[in-house]
């Protein structure tokens, strides 16, 4: 080949290079965007609106194995009040990376609103007593914060298929939400039963809540 046409053929393949390694970072930017358009920015747990679509498509595929775990901080007030809100978006955070170590790369976990997580994963029915301890554990652990701790209390409510009859994510939502209240301030996780999933509920959540006395607002 002439020496005279390998500057032409560097310049062809460069001009090809460059518009793809622009699409490549393009396209980077972009999904990372989405990514954190689709997570709580505080916490790093899907927002609601995308947690909820996850959390059913787990619940039909995987049934029996699927467990749902509703978590709300305990004295939370009191946290933001006595330490300040930067120490409540500190113990907050915390609660959100918790849930997510927990519910692992088979599971998700998201942020309903306010102090109020929900998680869910698979795990096997001979393994799910111990999941759940690990996770009371794993949830009453102090917060580091400033030079000390954080104090961190989280009740906790579970819902399975074989505990609930139901793998519909509403069902479940609610029932987990009724035994999360039964053991509301003990440090206890209360796993729900057929009787949690026929508590009267506003928008799946249990009537008498705070705010569901509004007539079609969810606490």
């Amino acid at each position: 080949m002439p020496a005279t046409l390998l500057p032409t053929k560097a310049f062809h393949i460069t001009a090809l290079v460059v518009p793809l390694a622009g699409w490549t970072l393009h396209t980077a930017v972009l999904l990372r965007r989405l990514d954190q358009a689709h997570h709580d920015p505080m916490t790093g747990c899907w927002r609601r609106e995308f947690f909820t679509p996850r959390a059913q498509r787990l619940l039909e595929r995987h049934p029996d194995e699927a467990v749902l775990v509703l978590a709300d901080a305990d004295h939370f007030k009191q946290l933001n009040d006595g330490f300040g809100h930067a120490a409540g978006d500190t113990a907050l955070a915390a609660i959100g990376r918790r849930l997510t170590e927990w519910a692992g790369p088979r599971g998700a976990a998201g942020r309903l609103g306010g102090d109020e997580f929900a998680a869910i994963t698979r795990i096997d029915p001979r393994h799910q007593a111990l999941r759940l301890e690990h996770l009371v554990r794993l949830m009453h652990r102090p917060v580091p914060y400033a030079d000390g701790t954080l104090p961190l209390a989280v009740s906790l409510g579970a819902a399975t298929l074989a505990a609930t009859g139901s793998n519909e994510l509403p069902v479940m939502m609610r029932a987990a939400d009724s035994a999360m209240y039964q053991g509301k301030h003990t440090g206890r996780l209360v796993v729900a039963t057929p009787a949690h999933a026929t508590v009267p509920s506003v928008n799946g959540r249990r009537l008498g809540r705070p705010g569901t006395a509004v007539p079609g607002r969810a606490a």
